[in-house]
């Protein structure tokens, strides 16, 4: 049985340790959480030790799990490495290009295993398209949320448009060439709207754009390559393939139309969308990843390509704010 120690309790901390509750081999021996009031909470509903010292609490588990605020990740993460600890922690991985850099040393010294919390990658409408050939060439996003204070202290591009980041570098097998990108600091001091280009060495293209000052919630992708179109809602958990199929094939909603090359049978099919936790899920590869000593499902380096792209964004948000 795996040991866990669960570092931040807070909104996300405690819907981790209601799914651990769930993943087979392991088992949560405790807690790490400043606040008194809230430990005091944790430890009542769950009947959780409260480790007091962060050390103490690492030195009682095989792996840890850091659902901390992104300033503590680094930290963390190494004093766990360096006590040859495996790591789950959330995204974004750390809260720098350099502490990410270290980290991802750190782990290839160490030989531990690593996953990064990118939990799309986990949801059911993303995991039903995995039988499908992709190849996409024109990608895009739209994440929108409603305003909450939680997560405000770092910019939209970190808090909700890394998801994506960490979806498109996943799916395009091509180095990104250029990035274009522009935002705007509404209600906090960094941008909490923002819309990205990325463009790939092999053509395809990429639009994101992302909002946590929206009156409405959406999660959508949508990716258009040669002969399909597929459609991903990530919120309502739907996945869509519109592709050209062969002369009288009929599966799905099938029906013919007139190109200027001539006659082309359109299938329409709706993918069968696996009834999957996240959250539970990510944990679950995780262990797995441990126990079967495979590659984690998004590592470390998947974590640095994914915040590689984000300060590249900011970067170019910032400088186009400095010029107006």
């Amino acid at each position: 049985m795996l040991k866990i120690g669960v570092f931040g309790t807070g909104h996300l901390g405690k819907f981790h340790l209601n799914n651990w509750k769930e993943v087979a081999g392991a088992e949560v021996v405790g807690f790490y959480d400043p606040s008194d009031e809230a430990a005091a909470a944790v430890s009542a509903t769950y009947g959780l030790r409260r480790y007091t010292r962060p050390e103490e609490l690492i030195q009682a588990s095989d792996a840890v799990d850091i659902v901390t605020p992104t300033d503590s990740h680094f930290e963390l993460c190494k004093a766990a490495i360096r006590a040859g600890r495996h790591v789950f922690v959330e995204k974004p991985m750390v809260a720098s290009m350099q502490e990410a850099q270290d980290l991802v040393k750190l782990v290839k010294e160490s030989g531990i295993k690593l996953q990064v919390g990118h939990v799309e990658r986990f949801n059911p409408a993303y995991l039903a398209m995995q039988g499908e050939e992709l190849n996409p060439m024109f990608i895009e996003v739209h994440r929108l949320a409603q305003y909450n204070p939680r997560g405000t202290e770092v910019s939209v591009i970190m808090d909700l448009m890394i998801h994506d980041i960490d979806i498109v570098l996943s799916l395009v097998k091509s180095d990104v060439k250029t990035i274009s990108a522009s935002g705007v600091a509404v209600l906090t001091d960094t941008p909490d709207i923002a819309n990205v280009r990325i463009e790939f060495d092999n053509g395809c293209v990429a639009n994101l754009t992302s909002s946590r000052i929206s009156m409405k919630r959406m999660c959508k992708i949508r990716l258009f390559q040669r002969d399909a179109h597929i459609a991903l809602d990530l919120l309502d958990k739907k996945t869509e393939v519109i592709r050209l199929g062969q002369e009288g094939e009929t599966e799905g909603f099938s029906f013919d139309i007139e190109t200027p090359k001539g006659p082309k049978r359109v299938v329409i099919a709706n993918p069968q969308v696996p009834e999957t936790n996240a959250i539970k899920e990510e944990l679950s590869q995780f262990v797995q990843a441990i126990n079967s000593n495979s590659r984690t499902v998004v590592n470390e380096i998947d974590g640095l390509r994914a915040m590689e792209v984000a300060h590249h964004i900011l970067q170019k948000i910032n400088n186009n704010l400095s010029l107006q």
